[in-house]
C-alpha cells in the first residue's frame, strides 16, 4: 500500500506543477491557484494528511523553482492540507475536507504568509492582507474536489486506483 500511496501522491505533485502553471488567478501580491486546494482535498481523502502537507510543500517548491509560484505558496497549501486531512480522517466526510482546506488555507495560512511577507520578501502588509485573496483561491478549488468525489464515475476510478475502502 505504501508504494501505491507513494505513486499517487507522486501523480499529484505532477499535476500540481503542470496544471497549477496553467490556472491560476491573479489577486493583489500573490496568485491563486485553485487546481492545488482541489488536490488538497483530494489528498486528504485519498491518502491522509501527512502526504498531503508533504505534496503541498513539494508542489511550492517546484513551482517556486520553476519561477511559476510564490513564497506564499507554502504557508496556505500546507496549513489547508494538513487540516483538511486531520479533519477527513476524524469525520470521513468530503465536506469536513473541504471546509478543513478552506479555513487551513485562507485563516491560518493567510496569517502565517504576513510574517513571511514582511520578514522575507519585505513588503509591509496588513494581517488580513491574504485571507480574502486565499480564500477565493481555495473556496474555488475545493468547491472543484467536492464536485469530483460527487461524480459516480470519478469516485469509481478512485476507488479502482486507491482501494475500495478509502472512499466513504
Amino acid at each position: 500500500m505504501k508504494t501505491k500511496k507513494l505513486t499517487i501522491s507522486a501523480l499529484f505533485i505532477a499535476i500540481g506543477v503542470l496544471a497549477g502553471q496553467m490556472v491560476y488567478i491573479p489577486i493583489g501580491a500573490s496568485k491563486c491557484f485553485p487546481i492545488q486546494h482541489t488536490l488538497n482535498v483530494l489528498c486528504a481523502v485519498f491518502l491522509g494528511p501527512w502526504y498531503g502537507v508533504v505534496n503541498a510543500f513539494c508542489i511550492s517548491l517546484i513551482r517556486n523553482f520553476m519561477g511559476t509560484g510564490s513564497l506564499m505558496a507554502f504557508p496556505g497549501s500546507m496549513m489547508g492540507a494538513l487540516l483538511a486531512g486531520q479533519i477527513y480522517r476524524m469525520t470521513k466526510n468530503n465536506y469536513g475536507a473541504a471546509m478543513g482546506e478552506i479555513f487551513g488555507t485562507s485563516i491560518l495560512g493567510g496569517f502565517l504568509a504576513v510574517p513571511i511577507a514582511i520578514f522575507v520578501m519585505g513588503n509591509a502588509v496588513g494581517a488580513f492582507a491574504y485571507v480574502v485573496p486565499f480564500f477565493i483561491s481555495t473556496a474555488g478549488g475545493s468547491i472543484i474536489a467536492v464536485l469530483l468525489l460527487k461524480s459516480k464515475v470519478f469516485v469509481q476510478a478512485a476507488k479502482k486506483i486507491v482501494g475500495e475502502n478509502v472512499l466513504h
